[in-house]
Formats: structure tokens, C-alpha cells, sequence
């Protein structure tokens, strides 16, 4: 079966930890992506922030954005996928988690993202549709 390596986007742009939540759009909007992960000087992955995250955690509420570090949003244990899990477990860890995309870890380094886009382009219909279902609340 397809492997998130086979299917995935490879090379991530990640945003650091210690950059500004303004660095993190500035970067969004050069790739034209909504969201990045977030990488520590350790080089291992410590979340994802979305363009939703920077407009609802810290905009709205009156943060600013130049101040508040991706870090700070990137709270918690980030949902990953290994490099050599097959789809059926893409598929079935962004439908238990209600997320679009999931970073590809192999060992501890990011290797990539694998979005729904991703998943749709490489698998028949019938699946690709559950998962829409799934992960659109």
C-alpha cells in the first residue's frame, strides 16, 4: 500500500520555536501554505500553527503577533505520521484527530507534510470521501 513517504510533500519549511508569530505569517504567505510546523533548535518537531491559530489565539485576543512566539501556540504533543506508515493509517489518524494535515516524522526528523490534498491524488474515491466526512466538523 502507499506510504506517507510516497505521497507526502517532502521538505517542510518550519517556522522556530522562538520566532514571532508575525515571522510564522510572513513565511505562510511567501509558500502560500496555512499552516507550518513549528521546529526547536533541537531540530525536532514541536507543533503545528495555522493562519487560524495566529487570527484566534493571539490577534483576537489582543496579542501581538511581532511579541508572541509560534512556540507559545504550539502547545501539546503534535499529531505526527511516520515516513513508512501506510495509508490506511494516514487516514485513519487525521480522521481520529479532525486534522488536514499531518507532518511526516522518520526517527525524530521531519521529513515532510501529507495533506487530505495528498491523500485524495494517490487513493480511489470511496476513502479520500470518508475522510472529508470525517475531518469537516
Amino acid at each position: 500500500m502507499t506510504t506517507a513517504r510516497e505521497i507526502m510533500t517532502p521538505d517542510a519549511t518550519c517556522v522556530g520555536e522562538n520566532e514571532s508569530l508575525a515571522d510564522a505569517a510572513r513565511k505562510m504567505a511567501e509558500l502560500n501554505v496555512g499552516s507550518l510546523p513549528i521546529c526547536g533548535s533541537d531540530d525536532r518537531l514541536k507543533g503545528m500553527v495555522t493562519d487560524r491559530d495566529i487570527v484566534v489565539q493571539a490577534i483576537a485576543k489582543g496579542r501581538d503577533p511581532n511579541s508572541v512566539t509560534a512556540g507559545e501556540l504550539g502547545q501539546g504533543k503534535p499529531v505526527t505520521i511516520g515516513a513508512d506508515d501506510d495509508a490506511a493509517e494516514i487516514l485513519r489518524t487525521m480522521a481520529e484527530h479532525k486534522v488536514r494535515r499531518l507532518p511526516v516524522i522518520d526517527g525524530h526528523k521531519l521529513v515532510g507534510i501529507v495533506a487530505v490534498a495528498d491523500v485524495a491524488r494517490a487513493l480511489p474515491d470511496r476513502p479520500v470521501g470518508d475522510l472529508i466526512d470525517a475531518v469537516s466538523v
